[in-house]
């Protein structure tokens, strides 16, 4: 009686050669999506948001943007024409004041008390980031209308000395969106520069690692990963930054919600160009090291020939 060959016990497929790293690079790109945008913001935070020169700088421009010359333009006119009483000629008085101070935040003079007004409203936006639950952040424009009625009364413009010159604020974020914010800020400043530190140092040490241990293509084939990355990390860093505009200026007066956009937007300016450096970064990583692997390919496979 003949008997049949034992049968081959089944053993388990052993894994994969490309899973793991194919693995690792989902890692490193899930990484670099969050540690671009935590590494930029932090930096943001450090470098611009509580520097007063670089704040200053950020903001200066918007003495020339249309909305917030309305806006000083707007504040200056009803505060004044609420101590003016000229009965029938109430309203041609509020038309001329108003052309005239519109015209003023044409000029230099009103340039440089935008500045100044702003260097001091520097230290109680940093305040209100760290203050208490509950406080809108708010910026103080009577140092810019302090200049105005100054200059308007030199120049001999009616009634520009009945102006008051009071608390006169504009809302960049309403309270609950402030609450929100400032825990955010405050781990932000924790964090510092570190977090980009620590990302650059990361990614030469992933990159290096993958050099010796699997030779040139393997550093490429990382490279290529961080490049993917790069683009990933800046996307979401725009998303981020356009979600917190939209929020930031949600609970905004409909009166101060343009002159607050201008100072959002003037604000976090440097997070949308870092957006693009980023993104060009990392294409260029990205089409760099793919192009460089099929070259090497295409050398060894003409010297297999």
């Amino acid at each position: 009686m003949r008997t049949s060959p034992p049968t081959p016990s089944k053993t388990p497929a052993a894994p994969s050669r490309s899973a793991v790293p194919a693995a690792l690079s989902a890692v490193l790109l899930v990484l670099l999506a969050l540690l671009v945008p935590l590494s930029a913001l932090s930096v943001w935070v450090d470098l611009e948001i509580d520097d007063t020169d670089r704040y200053v700088a950020a903001v200066s421009p918007l003495s020339s943007d249309p909305a917030v010359r309305s806006t000083v333009a707007d504040l200056v006119t009803e505060e004044a024409m609420r101590q003016i009483d000229l009965g029938p000629l109430q309203d041609t008085a509020r038309e001329f004041l108003h052309r005239t101070v519109s015209s003023f935040t044409t000029t230099d003079a009103f340039r440089n008390a935008w500045d100044t007004a702003n260097r001091t409203a520097h230290e109680a936006v940093a305040a209100s980031l760290d203050g208490d639950s509950g406080e809108p952040v708010k910026i103080d424009l009577a140092p810019v209308i302090d200049q105005v009625k100054k200059d308007l009364v030199r120049d001999g413009v009616p009634f520009a000395d009945q102006i008051p010159v009071e608390r006169t604020e504009i809302t960049v974020l309403g309270p609950d969106q402030a609450d929100d914010f400032r825990s955010s800020f405050r781990w932000l400043r924790y964090c510092s520069i570190w977090p980009a530190v620590a990302t650059l140092v990361f990614l030469v040490l992933v990159v290096g690692i993958a050099t010796v241990r699997r030779g040139l293509r393997g550093g490429l084939w990382v490279t290529a990963v961080v490049g993917a990355g790069f683009v990933l990390g800046a996307i979401v860093l725009r998303i981020l930054v356009a979600v917190g505009r939209d929020r930031a200026l949600d609970e905004v007066p409909a009166g101060d919600r343009d002159a607050a956009a201008a100072v959002v937007d003037a604000l976090t300016a440097s997070l949308r160009t870092t957006v693009w450096v980023v993104l060009a970064v990392g294409a260029a990583l990205f089409v760099g090291a793919v192009l460089a692997r099929l070259l090497l390919r295409k050398r060894s496979r003409a010297d297999l020939r």
